[in-house]
């Protein structure tokens, strides 16, 4: 037995030598420090690799040993701090450990000898994460904002592109800025748009057909452009907030940036006919951030009652901020006639003393997921903004906040991917600072799980990036049409969209749109 058991550890010190692990090592009860920290994530089973870095600052040597639970073979070993494992490798390890665990364990040299950390484990869904997310890259500044670019990137791999770059025609004082992209139906359709403000500025549509073309959706009649879109499941439709915004700066706020919403209303956009309608428009009343429930038979808003005590607007919100809460609404949709009905509230944020913003319905109609922090609708800047889901099916139900996924810092900017089970939304837990994707599994239980940072090809890119990721939103297809041809539309004259009355069932009296409002170009 005492010759079976010598063979077996000389057996096992061999095959250690190969793979380049330490022969014998002093476990640890602890994890290794690694940057991004993605411990107990679940994982897709397509996703690009997980790259990062191991900080653990005492040590002569690192190896680090990835591996399927179930398949020891079929793992890799990697030398050095910075683990960059090859995508065909990856792919390899994650197909045979879906749904399974997939296991990664830390071995560092220290004068005292080889340690090994306690195995980190990553659980691998049988559900697919959707292959594309599109989102705009911006540097985090308060003035200057002419370093932006909106990107298509592969979820399965690395590979990324911009669709277009706020630079390619800003000139001087000429500037531009791009946001509010969004696709209609996970890119399926065809149909997609983004904004284009100040130079040549319009909003540029993608047609099914795959034409594209630049509209001006300012009229007289309606208070500006349109800001936030939503499209409608299958329909030419998209309902917009249109908004007047400012930014506040303090100094004594460990908030230094408020963005506040000096009026807003919303309208409908038929990119057929190339009209507007008022949805919402009460003087009383800011509405922004709309969303159709996936059926197309029901829009949901965020909306704040706000009564005007004086003269002076601007100065009544600029110190009143933290008093403005919204609620979150939605208005039954008639495809037919393409009217809405009276409006239901459906979270009172206001009366529990805070502020619900961005409503996102899952793809299954089941979810409200939403952001909601302590005052305002801008909760990219609020430290107090979670993540909250309310299941639209139970009467009883109250809004539960999601604490699988949140953190300390702001999280906000959220969408589902398109089978429901993923999570992709913006937050400022690395730093606080700058806002970075994390993705977060969603369960047929309706629970939501340990999120990740979307990988990089760098294992150190987070820490060599210095712009934010915005507004993420998941895609089934590709953007059609090229960077250069968008170019070319946004050069183009645009085509101006007409004003066409009430979308309402019963239309409301119509508020006089604030004289001279500026462009939005904060998102």
């Amino acid at each position: 037995m005492k010759t079976l058991a010598s063979l077996a550890l000389a057996l096992a010190l061999i095959a250690a030598c190969q793979t380049g692990l330490p022969p014998t090592a002093t476990p640890l009860p602890q994890r290794a420090a690694t940057f991004p920290d993605n411990a107990d994530a679940v994982l897709p089973p397509n996703i690009a690799p997980l790259r990062f870095v191991v900080e653990e600052t005492e040590a002569d040597e690192v190896r680090v040993h990835v591996r399927p639970r179930t398949a020891e073979a079929e793992g890799v070993v990697v030398k050095g701090r910075e683990v960059e494992i090859g995508q065909r490798a990856w792919r390899r390890m994650l197909q045979a450990a879906v749904g399974d665990t997939l296991l990664t364990t830390v071995y560092v040299r220290r004068k005292g000898g080889w340690v090994r950390f306690a195995t980190q484990r990553n659980p691998v869904a049988t559900d697919s994460i959707d292959p594309y997310l599109t989102y705009r890259l911006i540097a985090p500044g308060y003035v200057a904002y002419e370093d932006m670019a909106l990107v298509e990137r592969s979820t399965e791999t690395f590979d990324e592109r911009t669709l277009y770059d706020n630079r390619c025609l800003s000139n001087g004082d000429n500037g531009q800025c791009v946001n509010c992209h969004a696709a209609q139906d996970y890119g399926r359709t065809g149909r997609g748009q983004f904004h284009v403000r100040q130079t040549l500025g319009g909003t540029i549509f993608t047609l099914a057909n795959g034409d594209v073309r630049k509209v001006n959706l300012a009229t007289p009649q309606t208070l500006s452009a349109g800001v936030y879109p939503a499209w409608h499941p299958s329909l030419p439709l998209v309902a917009y907030s249109v908004n007047e915004t400012g930014q506040a700066f303090h100094t004594r706020d460990a908030q230094s940036v408020e963005v506040i919403d000096y009026a807003s209303d919303l309208m409908l956009f038929d990119a057929d006919s190339l009209t507007v309608r008022d949805i919402d428009c009460r003087a009383n009343a800011l509405e922004t951030y709309p969303t159709w429930h996936p059926q197309g038979n029901r829009l949901y808003f965020a909306s704040a009652r706000f009564e005007q005590q004086t003269d002076n607007l601007d100065h009544e919100l600029e110190t009143g901020y933290q008093n403005l809460r919204y609620d979150i609404l939605s208005r039954p949709f008639d495809a037919a006639t393409r009217r809405f009905g009276e409006a239901d509230t459906l979270v009172r944020a206001s009366a529990m003393g805070q502020s619900a913003t961005l409503p996102r319905i899952s793809p299954d109609g089941r979810y409200l997921l939403f952001a909601m922090a302590d005052y305002g609708n801008f909760h990219v800047w609020h430290r107090s903004a979670n993540l909250y889901l309310l299941d639209l099916t139970d009467t009883t139900a109250v809004p539960r906040p999601l604490t699988e996924i949140n953190s300390n810092q702001s999280e906000s900017y959220h969408g589902w991917s398109s089978n429901g089970r993923w999570i992709v939304f913006g937050s400022r837990r690395m730093d606080g600072a700058y806002t970075r994707l994390f993705i977060a599994y969603f369960d047929r239980q309706g629970r939501a799980h340990t999120p990740f940072a979307l990988p990089q090809r760098r294992a150190d890119a987070y820490r060599q990036t210095f712009r934010s990721f915005n507004a993420a939103d998941f895609a089934v297809e590709r953007v059609g049409p090229s960077a250069r041809r968008f170019k070319r539309a946004v050069q183009a004259e645009a085509v101006q969209a007409t004003y066409a009355g009430s979308a309402l069932l019963r239309p409301h009296p119509k508020a006089t749109p604030r004289a001279a409002a500026p462009e939005n170009i904060y998102r």
